[in-house]
């Protein structure tokens, strides 16, 4: 009953985020959209704040999976890290995630670097890097280093796109320069 609860109000919160934006979505009208009430929605998250945070985790674990995707697509580990990070970039685009995650997120929640989420996605692209120093592809440098670096860039490119007055525009810049960025790790005589 409990898990049940909570996915209803996630779902009502997700939509109404996404339509109107998480300041203007009413604890009142979350709670009635989703047929419980506001003691239901403090029980299990706190406050609306929790709320937002939960509907980060479950977009989160969405785009995960899609990136995991995206990855086991490529043809070589080096092209799959780099497919997962324009994936993460061009989500940008998506209005959804623009809204709730990279607009209304980080102004409710503060720097998305530190979210929780965050640390098991460093620690991916870490071990996907590692991976590719041990095998030679990319040069010998600092593997967790490189991970922050390349995913600030990527979550700063998001940011960016996100709040652009023409998004597509601003991806196709960025894309470009990500891959120049990211392909100064590959080692020349390989």
């Amino acid at each position: 009953m409990m898990e049940e609860t909570r996915a209803k109000l996630i779902a009502s919160a997700r939509k109404a985020f996404a339509a109107r934006g998480y300041a203007a979505a009413s604890m009142d009208d979350l709670t009635a959209d989703a047929g419980l009430t506001r003691g239901a929605l403090y029980h299990n998250f706190g406050d609306k704040k929790g709320l937002l945070q939960a509907v980060i985790d479950q977009m989160d674990a969405e785009i995960l999976e899609r990136l995991r995707l995206e990855q086991e697509r490529a043809e070589t580990p080096w092209l799959g890290l780099i497919a997962e990070y324009i994936a993460y970039i061009e989500m940008a685009l998506e209005p959804e995630i623009q809204r709730i995650m990279l607009l209304d997120g980080p102004a409710v929640l503060g720097d998305p670097s530190q979210w929780p989420n965050q640390t098991a996605c460093l620690r991916r692209a870490t071990q996907v890097i590692q991976t590719l120093i041990d095998a030679g592809s990319i040069k010998p440098v600092d593997a967790e280093a490189a991970a922050l670096l390349l995913n600030g860039a990527a979550l700063n490119a998001s940011l960016w796109i996100a709040a652009a007055e023409d998004p597509r525009a601003v991806f196709v810049k960025v894309t470009e320069a990500f891959r120049c960025l990211a392909g100064g790790l590959l080692r020349k005589d390989r």
